[in-house]
């Protein structure tokens, strides 16, 4: 094997040495500044993409804050709206509520005026049964007729009962 032999390194080393020499020249002039730039550009664009995430990100933060902000605006009107309208509600029931009261208290009144009536009325004719009782009672007890004693005894009774 040639590669083995002494007397063949010199020649080998200087082949080894110009080889190496092209590939350092073409790998320093054409591949690495390719490899650099394609880096670059890389790098480039991680930095412009995470640029791009931070001003996207800010404008995702303010927009929430602005929702947030209308939600929290549109909550407050809606509790005032129903707060508005349980306000009505209330007053329209308060009158309502006061009409009835109203109403009934005449109803109330109306039927003790009738209830007042309806008593005197029997108290009247229960007055003319208890005269009338009281002079048969006499009569039969008595066998004789007791006049306007009968009538004064029948309503000093009533008076005393009320």
């Amino acid at each position: 094997m040639p590669q083995l032999d002494i007397a063949w390194f010199p020649s080998q080393l200087i082949w080894l040495a110009i080889s190496f020499a092209l590939l350092y020249l073409a790998l320093a002039r054409v591949a690495l500044p390719r490899i650099a730039e394609v880096l670059e550009s890389r790098q480039s664009r991680i930095s412009n993409d995470l640029e791009r995430a931070g001003r996207m990100k800010d404008e995702a933060t303010q927009v929430l804050a602005d929702y947030e902000k209308a939600l929290a605006d549109a909550r407050a009107r809606a509790q005032a709206q129903l707060k508005a309208a349980v306000d009505e509600m209330a007053a329209v029931a308060a009158k309502r509520e006061g009409e009835a009261a109203a109403k009934f208290a005449e109803q109330v009144k109306a039927a003790e005026g009738r209830i007042a009536a309806a008593k005197q009325a029997a108290l009247g004719g229960l007055r003319a049964v208890a005269v009338a009782v009281a002079a048969a009672a006499v009569e039969r007890l008595a066998g004789g007729s007791a006049g306007g004693q009968i009538e004064a005894a029948v309503d000093r009774a009533m008076r005393e009962r009320g």
